[in-house]
């Protein structure tokens, strides 16, 4: 009787973090979602800590639900891309994403298990959020990694986003976890609990009063075209020619300085596009003075045939073409791991794998008469989440980045929080690197942002426009774009290190 009333109570415990994880994800899409976030987790600590006074052996399982929740709830998206887009049965779709979210989950899980083993420390607060940071980068690098939905990009509108510029996003994700535990800390050590998190949360907010980048010369003139495409129009060669038909007309339009359009928006491979194609629009770029980047299908040949790439080619009135060929592919929609050639039959999109690009891809130069080109640091859709890599581009970089552009399209995912996400991604990365973005998308969010992240003018989603404005670059490079991760890594390291001496002893 005993033993049946532990299970029951456990299962709603399990229960009770699924939903708290769901609740968790949700709430990053709220506004000052990263404040509420942390309150959240608090909980969540408290939970896991009952959990592991029941009994320890079901710390690392309590961890995985709480993560399943979160990530269920943050990415049911890839549903849409796999059912709807791709033609995969619903079961095998629900699957996918099930499986998707458990790995996920498993960082998680890993990084909770310092309740168990370092619980009886004051410091138990540090090792949790050296636990987690050191999770979190290993997520983004595993299996080639992806560390969408982590809690940094939530902290844009939290109360840690001003450290950004100088460690990161992982050293904001620190601060939020050491935090949360504090916040559960107040019922026993209230005085020092609320003293510490009062003087975090100042100094963290102080250090948005400085800033490490300055503007340059003059604003320049942007169009940003939005097609608002459906994903399944791709693969249809009619509606293939009405598109590239539409954007060739919306660049010829009205010149600017720089024209973009978003990922893949010529849906073709390079070789079998219109015949003089991109050689008539680049003559539309010598005449008129404008920058014209194109989302197009690459292609290489190789001695087996051809290799497609998912690239950004740039046209520059009297240059030779740029081309930018992406270089952190999509598992499974852009490259197909070992083994699950199977899974990619079942999901029937073309062209599921692509060849990658070299991560030391030199920035677009924006070329304008008579005047200091400006140099662009380019990403294709979700490779705006590796903030290390774009930083490390960024300061390694032999000519000097004044702005970032990321095309991308995500039409795959519908009516989703997905586009939402991306934005808070690239408002990170343009925090981090303390420079302006421009986002040109086929469904949205098409936007500028700030050197601080902020948006100053964007097109709502799912409509057919143009976003004409002007942009200010930037020179410069943040403490973060400098150091990297390197900082709040070591420390993490170190306090681990600290942390299992210090369980081996007592």
């Amino acid at each position: 009787m005993i033993q049946t009333h532990s299970r029951s109570r456990l299962g709603i415990q399990y229960l009770i973090l699924f939903v708290l994880g769901a609740v968790l994800a949700g709430a990053a899409e709220l506004p000052f979602g990263g404040w509420i976030q942390v309150p959240i987790l608090s909980v969540i600590w408290w939970q896991l800590t009952l959990v592991n006074d029941t009994s320890k052996k079901h710390g690392f399982l309590s961890g995985l639900i709480f993560g399943l929740g979160y990530f269920v709830f943050g990415l049911w998206w890839l549903y849409i891309s796999l059912h709807d887009v791709g033609g995969m049965n619903v079961a095998l779709s629900c699957m996918a994403v099930f499986l998707l979210s458990a790995y996920m989950a498993l960082y998680f899980s890993l990084a909770t298990l310092t309740l168990s083993l370092l619980h009886k420390s004051r410091l138990t607060g540090l090792f949790l959020a050296a636990s987690w940071v050191l999770m979190e980068f290993l997520r983004g690098y595993v299996f080639t990694g992806f560390p969408w939905m982590g809690l940094a990009e939530s902290q844009f509108n939290g109360p840690f986003a001003p450290i950004a510029p100088f460690f990161g996003g992982l050293a904001c994700t620190f601060l939020v976890i050491w935090t949360s535990w504090k916040i559960l800390q107040i019922k026993k050590h209230a005085v020092m609990s609320l003293m510490s998190i009062a003087a975090v949360i100042t100094l963290s907010q102080l250090a948005g009063l400085m800033t490490f980048t300055k503007p340059i010369v003059e604003p320049i003139t942007v169009r940003l075209i939005q097609g608002n495409f459906e994903q399944t129009l791709k693969f249809n060669p009619q509606a293939i020619s009405q598109q590239i038909d539409f954007y060739v007309g919306e660049i010829k339009k009205e010149a600017a300085n720089l024209i973009i359009i978003p990922e893949t928006a010529f849906p073709w491979p390079q070789n079998n596009l219109p015949t003089g194609l991109l050689n008539y629009l680049q003559d539309f770029s010598n005449a008129s003075k404008s920058n014209v980047l194109l989302g197009l299908i690459g292609d290489i040949p190789t001695n087996t045939g051809v290799q497609y790439t998912n690239r950004a080619t740039g046209l520059s009135p009297n240059s030779p073409p740029y081309q930018f060929d992406k270089v952190h592919l999509v598992p499974f929609g852009e490259f197909i791991p070992p083994g699950f050639h199977w899974f990619v039959e079942a999901f029937r999109v073309p062209m599921s794998d692509f060849a990658r690009g070299s991560i030391e891809q030199a920035p677009f130069s924006i070329k304008r008469s008579g005047q200091t080109d400006i140099h662009a640091a380019m990403t294709i859709c979700y490779e705006d989440v590796f903030g290390g890599e774009l930083a490390s581009r960024v300061n390694n970089s032999e000519k000097p980045v004044n702005l970032l552009i990321n095309m991308t399209n995500l039409a795959w995912f519908g009516k989703s929080q997905a586009s939402s996400q991306q934005l808070r991604l690239s408002q990170l990365r343009s925090l981090e690197t303390g420079l302006p973005a421009l986002r040109a998308t086929n469904t949205g969010i098409t936007s500028v942002l700030g050197p601080d992240g902020k948006v100053l003018a964007s097109l709502p989603e799912f409509t057919q426009a143009n976003l004409s404005t002007q942009v200010q670059a930037y020179s410069g490079k943040t403490p973060y774009v400098r150091w990297g991760n390197f900082p709040i890594l070591s420390i993490s390291c170190i306090l681990l290190i600290w942390g299992f001496i210090r369980y081996r002893r007592f």
